[in-house]
């Protein structure tokens, strides 16, 4: 799960960095093209993971709904991208990555499975 947020997370900041190229280059639409494919297909690797952490590792089955809900963004970002929307693109960009950066320190922290580090206040770990 981890590997497959950090990487889609990875993706939305590179379509952030390739979305400046796009800006200020012709190679910039080519670039942002393929990193939406990209993507695109980290986010249903996400849905991947998260389904497989749930069923045969027993895990709770919350972060399938966060995931599908990446996946049902990424769609929304790739018709308003198609159809040339940069007033809601742009945004629902910067709230995918903010998102997916929170996931992701969720995980790292436990936060996301329901454990907790904080200096003892909390259930153990095991």
């Amino acid at each position: 799960m981890r590997v497959a947020v950090a990487l889609q997370t990875l993706t939305i900041f590179l379509q952030a960095v390739s979305a400046g190229v796009l800006l200020s280059s012709s190679h910039g639409e080519l670039l942002h093209g393929v990193g939406a494919r990209v993507m695109y297909g980290a986010s249903m690797l996400y849905v991947l993971a998260a389904v497989l952490a749930w069923r045969p590792g027993g895990g709770s089955p919350r972060p399938i709904a966060y995931a599908s809900g990446f996946l049902v963004l990424a769609s929304a970002q790739v018709v308003l991208g198609i159809a040339h929307v940069p007033s809601v693109h742009v945004p629902l960009g910067v709230l995918m990555f903010g998102l997916s950066v929170l996931v992701l320190a969720r995980q790292n922290t436990g936060a996301a499975d329901g454990r907790v580090l904080s200096g003892g206040s909390g259930p153990e770990r095991s």
